[in-house]
């Protein structure tokens, strides 16, 4: 491993309760969501925020309340001293796993020693693909660009995957995440939301009258689905298809933070980091199959970090859609671990979620968190990223 300046510790890792479309979360707009989440990130640990020196933030969907460097509105929505900077990061899907290169490697060249990293995306209050992006023609001469729907079929294809294999995976995950949420699991990385929704009638029909929740359970997992309700829907890209709602990842809300610091910096605020940054990975891929790209990044990444599969004790790979998963347990010939619960224990996208700004930083924490309940020492952390991307982050528990 490299020699770094400082260790990029990982002092805590939280996020908020994950809201279904237009759900509880749908109330509220994302800086102060977000204000909510990094205000109670610091709270815990008994950190002033006049010491953090700048907020990483990532969210996709750079419009409307999510325009005008929602990172910097972040932290003055939280009431911090300005002079806590902010910036806002879009690398899609990757974003917030991103800004936690960005701030371990800040941390690391002894540049920075005490940054907030993380995300949001509202889907529900901003579209997306809302801010209407466009490519140009020299591109579009080069590579046949589709939805990443499109791209998800293509590899159920060009990987030999079936639709059985795809809904059992969709399946699994809202197993998994409801007996995770049953058993606790998510409880120390959640931070409760307190926000106005407004109050049900007598038919359960929402009124102009507000009242105040506090919010805390994600509620996006379909405990009632079966493989035969999964069975039973229509393909959602392709007529003849096998990626459906029900293999793909949720359209939600959420936020999720990580507070990471060098060792001086803790050793000064007596702070007690819960994990390390080892490495990460990137890996740029065909934009047309677009979302194939996590073997190589995870490969990349466990190379700098001096370490092999054999090493990973737990691994979270983002349901962007069942095909994903599929493609990395068969190149990686990970399968197995994947059946004994070492990759995805606690479910993802397809059953909490994919806030795409926030979702890095959520399976970070939702990672740390798992290490810990197993006292296991490795975790790895991968995403595929739309137009040909992947990113992957190797962590140690401490």
């Amino acid at each position: 491993m490299p020699a770094w300046e400082s260790d990029a510790l990982i002092v805590d890792a939280v996020r908020s309760p994950i809201g279904k479309k237009n759900g509880t979360l749908s109330h509220i707009r994302g800086d102060e969501l977000s204000a909510q989440v990094v205000s109670g990130l610091l709270d815990r640990n008994g950190v002033d925020p006049s010491q953090i020196e700048d907020l990483q933030w990532g969210c996709v969907t750079q419009i409307e309340e999510q325009a005008w460097n929602i990172g910097r509105n972040v932290a003055l929505t939280a009431g911090w001293p300005v002079s806590v900077c902010g910036t806002t990061v879009d690398r899609q899907c990757g974003s917030s796993m991103q800004t936690s290169f960005n701030a371990a490697a800040a941390v690391w060249s002894g540049q920075l020693d005490l940054v907030v990293s993380g995300g949001v995306e509202m889907m529900s209050r901003v579209p997306m693909g809302s801010n209407r992006g466009s490519m140009s023609e020299l591109v579009h001469e080069r590579y046949d660009i589709v939805m990443q729907g499109v791209s998800a079929e293509e590899i159920a294809k060009r990987w030999h995957l079936t639709r059985e294999e795809l809904d059992r995976i969709g399946y699994e995950s809202h197993l998994r995440a409801a007996r995770a949420i049953d058993e606790g699991r998510f409880e120390r990385e959640i931070v409760p939301v307190e926000l106005d929704v407004p109050a049900p009638d007598d038919d359960g029909a929402a009124t102009s009258t507000l009242v105040r929740v506090r919010f805390a359970v994600d509620e996006a997992v379909r405990r009632e689905t079966t493989l035969e309700r999964m069975a039973a829907l229509e393909p959602a890209f392709v007529p003849d298809g096998v990626v459906t709602a029900g293999n793909s990842s949720q359209i939600v809300d959420g936020s999720a933070a990580l507070l990471v610091a060098s060792e001086r910096k803790a050793s000064e605020l007596s702070l007690e980091p819960r994990a390390r940054f080892l490495a990460f990975g990137l890996a740029g891929v065909d934009p047309h199959l677009m979302l194939h790209g996590n073997p190589e990044a995870c490969d990349r990444a466990l190379a700098k970090a001096g370490l092999g599969w054999g090493d990973i004790d737990v691994i979270e790979v983002n349901e962007a859609f069942a095909s994903v998963v599929a493609q990395f347990l068969a190149d990686t010939g990970l399968r197995d671990r994947y059946e004994a619960g070492d990759v995805n224990p606690n479910g993802g996208g397809i059953s909490l979620g994919h806030p795409l700004g926030a979702t890095g930083a959520r399976i970070t924490a939702t990672l740390v968190s798992e290490l810990e309940r197993r006292q296991a020492r490795y975790g790895l952390a991968c995403m595929c990223i739309g137009f040909g991307q992947a990113i992957a982050g190797v962590v140690e528990r401490l």
